[in-house]
């Protein structure tokens, strides 16, 4: 396809609505990264790169997710951040774009070309990697409980995600070491263990400094070009990855906050009333937790049905009754962390 034909096909995204757009599949979306935002970032990774005296430079291409296949020098982008048509959807689809700032996409491409970085020179075999991180060849686990207290581990990514796996230590500690200087991170994890990491990346950059990488594969693991499914096919699987099993021990906790209806008819539904505040809800939980924000509001949706079906009425202030629930669904969303919370491997 031509570059004017190209645009004109980006352009026609504008004018589909959300049930036409969720009928293409996902290849036969007119996107790619060249001439977007996305290039621009991938250019500043580059440079970042390069000023740390690395010659290496990932490959990226556009797929469902983020993600960089083992043993692949590079990294896959998610389609729906190369047009503004697309991140529109994927919010109204899944409440959040992951990566959809400048900060938050910069911060998951650090964390990508880690992974990326490990491929292309095999770190993971050195003793003193597996030492510091663990064995690579550890299994992926299908979730992961996270100790929030915990020093061992730097924070970049929410939920705790270096806590995932050694292969998201390792990615997550090579992260922090790229965002910022030495004298930055150093001073940020004085006295915690995970500074022996941040160290130990440090003095392995340094070791690879100017050369070129092992490992040179080219591979494209699952573009777009070849995925047949359909938008609302992706949309399907995605909500199905995020959902949890929902506790069921909280109609205590909302009778506390909601009194029941039978001499208190005048007073709002507490159900009206968690759905006039649920977006704030849910992203105030996702910004202290890392929880993506489709979990939360499934968590927040039972509530909101627990209300209804026990008929709760809004007895207190909108303030009061807004500070407690915002407690109550922050620790059902721990309770969801603790019991072992899952999110796309990267």
């Amino acid at each position: 396809m031509g570059s004017a034909a190209t645009a004109r096909a980006r352009i026609a995204l504008e004018r589909l609505t959300d049930d036409e757009l969720l009928e293409f599949r996902l290849c036969d979306l007119p996107v790619r990264i060249e001439g977007t935002h996305l290039e621009d970032r991938v250019e500043q990774l580059y440079a970042e790169l390069e000023e740390r005296g690395l010659r290496f430079r990932p490959h990226v291409w556009l797929s469902e997710e983020w993600f960089s296949p083992d043993g692949v020098p590079g990294f896959a982008i998610p389609f729906y951040l190369a047009h503004p048509r697309l991140m529109r959807l994927e919010r109204r689809q899944m409440l959040e774009v992951e990566g959809g700032t400048a900060k938050e996409c910069m911060g998951i491409m650090r964390h990508e070309s880690a992974h990326a970085l490990d491929n292309a020179f095999r770190f993971r075999s050195r003793r003193r990697w597996r030492e510091l991180f663990g064995l690579f060849s550890q299994p992926y686990p299908q979730s992961y409980q996270p100790e929030p207290t915990s020093r061992a581990f730097v924070l970049h990514l929410g939920a705790w995600y270096a806590q995932a796996h050694p292969a998201e230590d390792f990615a997550e500690t090579f992260a922090v070491w790229l965002a910022s200087p030495p004298s930055r991170w150093r001073r940020r994890y004085m006295g915690w263990a995970a500074l022996q990491k941040l160290e130990y990346v440090n003095r392995m950059a340094e070791g690879v400094a100017g050369l070129a990488p092992k490992n040179r594969r080219r591979d494209l693991v699952r573009p777009l070009a070849e995925l047949k499914m359909t938008l609302r096919e992706h949309y399907r699987r995605k909500r199905e990855y995020y959902a949890v099993g929902l506790p069921t021990n909280y109609d205590r906790d909302l009778k506390r906050i909601f009194p029941a209806a039978s001499r208190n008819e005048g007073l709002q539904a507490a159900s009206g009333f968690l759905r006039s505040i649920r977006r704030e809800l849910v992203q105030a939980v996702a910004e202290g937790t890392g929880v993506h924000q489709y979990t939360i509001d499934q968590i927040l949706l039972k509530m909101i049905d627990r209300c209804k079906v026990m008929r709760l009425r809004l007895a207190a202030t909108e303030e009061q009754a807004g500070r407690r629930v915002l407690v109550m669904l922050t620790v059902q969303t721990s309770n969801v962390i603790h019991t072992g919370y899952h999110r796309i491997a990267l």
